[in-house]
């Protein structure tokens, strides 16, 4: 097989033809092609007068060694068959937290025959579906199921984005298993994949299913509370639920717990597991109407059937070396109420597979480095983040409502009185405040310099009556659970930090990858053991 890249398709291209494209623009003959599928496509808006579609395809032929020599941009292909060993283990692997790298992890250990048990604080994702509602809707908040906790992890209440910068021969295979699942066939081609948390939300619940077919056991509502050791090496796992304390032994503990388990991080703390500061980031979040982007995005070709909501990405370095970049852009969405502590407000984006809201938001962001915390704990960055929920809690109102402000009066140092043509979305309800009141001055600074620097690179994008709405606190873990080669915790055998909340992913690709890893460490060690 081999995969053609950087072929230019109008918008109206019909898809179903892509034999087409082979005999007509790579003037392959036609009977030498035996089959041709769509690998790759992206828009390419770089010249608005010229709006188009960039595909790559995957084409299986006679001759294609020559095929090679006489195409350009043609590489050959072959795809890579992910294994997972058959094995028995003596004692369940534990896997602490089922978002992405838990889920991912349970999936494989399932797979080998490892009979894995999960070990998720928050409930299953119908029941956490009611309890995000209920608190959107002016309720109480629930501490341990909520946008952070619960099945699927964070992810379940954003935009699923499928987007990662890292390099992995297991991406596809994550892809390809999100696909058997639920999720849309669009994920293993398009440039920019999203499944949107409502198709993400039944995506999570077959995958759970599947787990506990292959002989998983899948525990809700039971939060991780303590472990022991003996040697240096994990010999059990406790955990409690509505219906007391209990305690698994194991030779093997994933924690996948994601990036929002603060206590979880001081639980490892007070047992001296070797733990380091790491950087993150801060801030807000804009929101624009949806067709002001796509008309700055698109131009003309705005609103063309073949287009869905217009997305961006963008970064700006500031004279005072610190930068700005937009995060986790949810197009066609809303913000969302992120908090999973009392008294701190958190928020982030979310929206569905048609991306068809009135909004579309971005995370605004400050990068925040352990130069900017109090003192060299290693829960500095935990501190840090609660020191500025709190203040946001408290600027909003002290009721979860969250603090707004126009873009203009923030840019011109006035509180906002009201709003123009973009009406926040975030509920149950927000309160003008200036952002002073809760970030830092150096992340104050670093966003009214930076936006005006983003107006330059998109028109609008300094819209006077774009919201900012705070706070942007938990876009990654600010710790990071030091592990070896093997994966295994420094202090610990048998102890896989594993994840976003470890500290080595960002995002549901790359954390899903990371579970996929530390389950094969785990098999690793038992098909060793066992032979």
């Amino acid at each position: 097989m081999i995969r053609v890249s950087n072929i230019k398709v109008p918008l109206g291209f019909d898809f179903g033809n892509l034999k087409g494209v082979c005999t007509g623009q790579l003037k392959i003959p036609e009977k030498s092609i035996i089959s041709v599928k769509l690998s790759k496509k992206s828009v390419d808006a770089r010249r608005k007068s010229d709006v188009h579609f960039i595909i790559s395809i995957d084409i299986s032929a006679k001759g294609e060694q020559r095929l090679l020599k006489q195409l350009k941009n043609a590489v050959p292909v072959e795809e890579y068959a992910y294994k997972i060993p058959q094995i028995t283990a003596k004692k369940s692997p534990v896997i602490v937290g089922f978002g992405p790298a838990g889920m991912f992890a349970a999936l494989v250990l399932a797979m080998a025959g490892a009979k894995p048990i999960v070990l998720e604080r928050g409930q299953d994702v119908d029941s956490r579906v009611k309890a995000v509602e209920n608190f959107r809707s002016g309720g109480k908040l629930d501490p341990e199921s909520n946008v952070q906790f619960g099945e699927g992890g964070a992810g379940t209440f954003s935009d699923g984005k499928l987007t990662t910068g890292i390099k992995d021969k297991r991406i596809p295979t994550v892809l390809k298993w999100l696909v058997e699942f639920g999720a849309p066939d669009e994920i293993l081609y398009l440039a920019k994949p999203h499944i949107g948390t409502d198709k993400l939300r039944d995506t999570v619940k077959n995958l759970r299913k599947r787990v506990i077919e292959l002989g998983g056991d899948v525990r809700f509502g039971a939060k991780f509370d303590g472990y022991t050791a003996e040697n240096g090496c994990i010999t059990s796992v406790s955990y409690t639920d509505s219906s007391g304390s209990h305690i698994i032994e194991t030779d093997n503990v994933i924690l996948a717990t994601g990036h929002s388990a603060r206590d979880v991080f001081e639980l490892l703390y007070d047992k001296n597991v070797d733990m380091s500061q790491k950087s993150f980031a801060v801030g807000v979040r804009i929101e624009h109407l949806r067709k002001d982007i796509d008309k700055a995005m698109y131009g003309d070709f705005a609103g063309h059937s073949a287009l869905k909501a217009a997305d961006y990405k963008l970064a700006v370095h500031l004279p005072d070396g610190r930068a700005l970049y937009t995060f986790c852009m949810c197009p066609g969405g809303e913000v969302v109420a992120a908090s999973s502590e009392e008294g701190r407000l958190a928020v982030n984006g979310m929206s569905c597979f048609a991306r068809d809201a009135e909004n579309s938001n971005s995370a605004l962001l400050v990068n925040v480095t352990p130069e900017d915390f109090d003192g060299d704990h290693p829960l500095a960055g935990v501190y840090f983040q609660r020191d500025i929920e709190e203040k946001a809690f408290i600027a909003g109102g002290s009721d979860y409502s969250a603090p707004v402000i126009l873009v203009g009066d923030f840019l011109e140092n006035r509180l906002s009185a009201e709003f123009g043509r973009v009406k926040p979305s975030y509920l149950p309800k927000v309160k003008f405040a200036m952002p002073q009141e809760y970030l830092p001055d150096f992340v104050c600074s670093s966003l009214k310099s930076g936006i005006v620097e983003m107006g330059r690179k998109i028109k609008g994008f300094d819209d006077k009556e774009a919201v900012l709405t705070g706070v942007e606190s938990r876009s990654s873990s600010p710790v990071r659970i030091n592990r070896n080669d093997s994966l295994e915790s420094l202090s610990v055998g048998g102890f896989f930090p594993c994840g976003e909340g470890a500290g080595y992913a960002g995002g549901i690709i790359s954390a899903a990858v990371d579970g996929m890893k530390c389950a094969e460490a785990v098999l690793d060690k038992l098909c060793k053991r066992n032979s």
